[in-house]
């Protein structure tokens, strides 16, 4: 072999320099840890280690306007839903409200309808107590002037007027009438205590089973005209037109009828002369 042949090495190669510096730095934080545990097992008393504080992630500023606005548009919605509910409750309040004022607008305007009937009505009576009084007034007036070609007319005519005494029905409804006089004159009465004219012939002709109109004016109508020169009893006497009749009475025979003149006089009895009539109906 020759001496400058080359001959293989038995050793190992070298390891890199920073090789080993890794591994010798691993070993000994190896090391250096075990040497802490163990310290801190050989004494007990020793400090605890201390802890670690994790920090939190500090949120950004859009995420916090975010937030903002979110909370913003809820108390925005919340009061929205708040002012709507309140809307809502007026609208139904005045609902209810309006309701009640057109049933009591209704309410009241019948009354107002009623009460102007009522009034009508009234009037009507009134103005027919007051054609009555007029009448009695002329009456009273001509027969205190003591005209003696009055009285003998009227003399005349009553003597034309008598007729035979009342039977059957019209007894009945004659002998009602006379029944009643002295009674009082109130205007709208019926009977039994009071009448006015119409209530007293009406209920008069009740006595018969003959049922009349209310008031005057149809009364007038009720029969057949007749004159007065051939009355009988039972017969019904006016005051004023035909139909529009303001005052009534029962001929009673005899020249006399029986009337409910006023509230001065009451239910009374007079001759035709006290006070003449227009005309007279038959309904018998």
């Amino acid at each position: 072999m020759s001496h400058t042949a080359h001959i293989p090495s038995h050793r190992k190669p070298r390891r890199s320099a920073s090789k080993l510096a890794v591994r010798a730095g691993v070993a000994g934080g190896v090391l250096s840890t075990l040497a802490m545990a163990g310290t801190a097992s050989a004494s007990p008393t020793a400090e605890p280690l201390a802890e670690t504080t994790l920090e939190m992630p500090v949120l950004n500023l859009d995420l916090g306007a975010e937030v903002s606005s979110a909370v913003t548009k809820a108390a925005e919605n919340t009061r929205a839903a708040a002012v709507e509910g309140e809307l809502t409750a007026q609208e139904e309040s005045a609902r209810t409200g309006a309701a009640a004022e057109a049933k009591k607008a209704k309410e009241d305007a019948q009354l107002k309808a009623d009460a102007e009937k009522k009034a009508k009505e009234e009037a009507d009576r009134k103005a027919e107590a007051e054609r009555a009084n007029r009448s009695t007034a002329r009456a009273t007036l001509a027969t205190a002037s003591g005209s003696n070609s009055t009285e003998g007319s009227t003399a005349k005519s009553s003597k034309n007027s008598v007729s035979a005494p009342a039977t059957g029905s019209a007894a009945a409804i004659v002998n009602f009438a006379r029944a009643q006089v002295g009674k009082a004159y109130v205007m709208g009465g019926t009977g039994p205590s009071s009448f006015d004219c119409s209530g007293l012939v009406q209920a008069a002709y009740r006595q018969a089973g003959i049922t009349l109109p209310r008031m005057s004016q149809a009364q007038s109508t009720a029969g057949t005209s007749v004159s007065l020169n051939a009355l009988q009893p039972g017969d019904i006497l006016y005051w004023g037109s035909k139909g529009s009749a303001y005052h009534v009475a029962v001929y009673v025979g005899g020249g006399k009828f029986v009337g409910a003149q006023n509230s001065g006089t009451g239910i009374v009895e007079r001759s035709l002369s006290y006070d003449k009539p227009t005309g007279a109906v038959r309904v018998l």
